[in-house]
């Protein structure tokens, strides 16, 4: 696949179908024992894919950009060459740095978004919910989630 190609073009998504649908089928037949139900829900698999595909890959997006964004923050930083600070100062400053990356990167996908929207864009509730599609106490559920982990 080449870098401008993608899996919501319907020849891509044509030969993904083909390759995997009867690994699926046979998956889902050795799970439920039903061939019809099993045929059923394989071609349903496929169908929310490709209804929803471009949706997964935003979200896909979205995730990718935010992460981008915190890494450049942190490497925009100045580093502390002159301080008045001592060097465990110092040191206990990079390894919280390090937890609060790690914390936001373990972070469900969800709530990382709604997170760094509101840290570090500076987007309120209605601005995340209206850019997410979402409503105003789902993303004050996610951050709070967020803030709790």
């Amino acid at each position: 696949m080449s870098d401008t190609s993608s899996v919501c073009e319907e020849r891509i998504f044509s030969n993904i179908f083909q390759e995997y649908s009867d690994n699926l089928f046979h998956y889902l037949y050795y799970k439920t024992g039903d061939e019809a139900l099993s045929q059923d829900l394989s071609q349903e698999a496929f169908t929310r894919l490709w209804k929803n595909c471009a949706k997964v890959a935003n979200n896909l997006l979205l995730n990718n950009y935010e992460h981008k964004k915190v890494v450049l923050k942190f490497q925009q930083r100045k580093p502390l060459s002159h301080t008045s600070e001592s060097p465990e100062f110092v040191m206990e400053e990079n390894e919280l740095k390090t937890q609060l990356e790690t914390a936001i990167s373990n972070l469900p996908e969800k709530q990382r978004v709604v997170f760094l929207m509101s840290h570090i864009d500076k987007m309120t509730y209605k601005e995340i919910a209206a850019t997410l599609g979402i409503s105003r106490q789902a993303v004050e559920k996610r951050m709070y989630n967020a803030l709790d982990k």
